[in-house]
């Protein structure tokens, strides 16, 4: 405050009582005090703020890189699922075909050719045959009449067609693959006729993709239909045991899907999965035939990455069970050294898999029995939008 005792002006610092000839020279000293009490109780304040300075910037670096992470992770996903917008069935073809007649190991007539053919089956969503093997399991049942040396007894499926995977559904097909063979067998069997009358021949895979799509749009299990963006059709995506269980129930197929969440066995082998399917096989089987072809449907067996058909089982005389498998990923060429069974069996190598060549984590099954009611269809949908599986403790 101004003093005026002598008649000058003075003005007194607040902080020290100092008295200073004008307001300018008082503010630059009481500044001056101001920035010492910063310095001296504010040091560790400075270096708080600057250590929050640097955390704030590395948290911000780490999400960005997190987030980098996530994004190669999801479009990685997306390629491996198809779900990458780079086409389906038709453009793999194409794609493929073309390759090939670059590489010269298709004549580039040959390559128009298919490329005709291919058109046309896709308009009639029928598939083209190509992939396809009959008569396996009648090869399957002779050659079993005369075996002596391993098998006590064996159980096949119901007649089932083999179809691989093309140029068109290579690394991604076996899905579809596995739901024709299972078809092919529904398809000869008069049970069927009224779920499939309007099911003449094979379809094809974007065929099967609309269909599926088409048993998401009745209701059937919304939270799998969001996975795939409720779109198959024109996309390379895999489907599973839940799509294929959607479509036979839409189709009011009767079916189960059975979860072997977890292996029964030593080494992480799964004897209960082979267990369950020796008792679909022989529930109506009794007696003492040692070939028991049976009129049951093959089962569809998926596990992480792949899926597989699986067309019967044999019990072998040391009492070890044995599967017999038909894979996508096997050719016509390996397939059809089945029809001239040779009497040592080698080819059966193709087919047979014990319980110690099933290790994977964990596999689930699709089991057909019988035909649903309208009513039952109805209540399997509503059930499917809650619960897809029975686990196998």
């Amino acid at each position: 405050s101004p003093n005026t005792g002598s008649g000058d002006q003075f003005y007194e610092c607040p902080i020290c009582s100092l008295t200073c000839k004008n307001v300018q020279i008082l503010q630059e000293h009481v500044d001056l005090h101001l920035e010492e009490q910063s310095f001296s109780e504010g040091g560790n304040l400075r270096d708080l703020e600057l250590a929050q300075q640097l955390q704030i910037e590395e948290d911000k670096q780490q999400r960005s890189e997190e987030e980098r992470r996530e994004k190669e992770e999801f479009n990685r996903l997306q390629r491996q699922y198809g779900l990458d917008n780079s086409g389906g069935y038709k453009q793999q073809l194409v794609k493929n075909m073309e390759r090939e007649v670059d590489r010269g190991r298709m004549q580039p007539f040959e390559y128009h050719k298919r490329k005709a053919d291919m058109m046309e089956s896709l308009a009639f969503g029928i598939d083209d045959g190509k992939t396809k093997t009959s008569g396996v399991i009648e090869a399957l049942c002779k050659y079993y009449q005369n075996e002596n040396k391993d098998v006590r007894c064996v159980w096949l499926s119901a007649s089932v067609d083999h179809f691989h995977s093309s140029l068109g559904d290579k690394g991604w097909g076996c899905g579809y693959r596995n739901f024709q063979m299972l078809l092919s067998s529904l398809l000869q069997n008069s049970l069927y006729d009224d779920c499939l009358r309007d099911i003449v021949l094979t379809p094809s895979i974007p065929k099967i993709q609309s269909m599926i799509e088409n048993a998401w749009k009745e209701g059937f299990d919304p939270h799998g239909a969001s996975h795939f963006n409720n779109r198959l059709h024109g996309t390379k995506a895999w489907i599973g045991a839940c799509e294929i269980y959607s479509l036979l129930t839409s189709l009011r197929i009767k079916c189960q899907i059975v979860d072997f969440h977890k292996p029964t066995g030593p080494m992480g082998t799964h004897p209960r999965l082979l267990e369950w399917i020796l008792r679909y096989y022989s529930a109506d089987n009794e007696g003492n035939a040692k070939v028991v072809c049976t009129s049951r449907p093959p089962i569809y067996l998926q596990h992480q990455g792949h899926s597989r058909t699986v067309v019967g089982i044999e019990e072998r005389k040391n009492r070890t069970l044995c599967l017999l498998l038909f894979d996508p990923g096997c050719s016509s060429q390996e397939m059809q050294k089945l029809l001239k069974q040779s009497g040592d069996g080698t080819s059966l190598k193709l087919l047979r898999r014990l319980v110690g060549s099933l290790k994977e984590k964990q596999y689930q099954i699709v089991a057909v029995d019988g035909v649903l009611t309208l009513e039952e269809k109805v209540a399997r949908c509503r059930a499917s939008q809650v619960f897809t599986s029975e686990k196998i403790p």
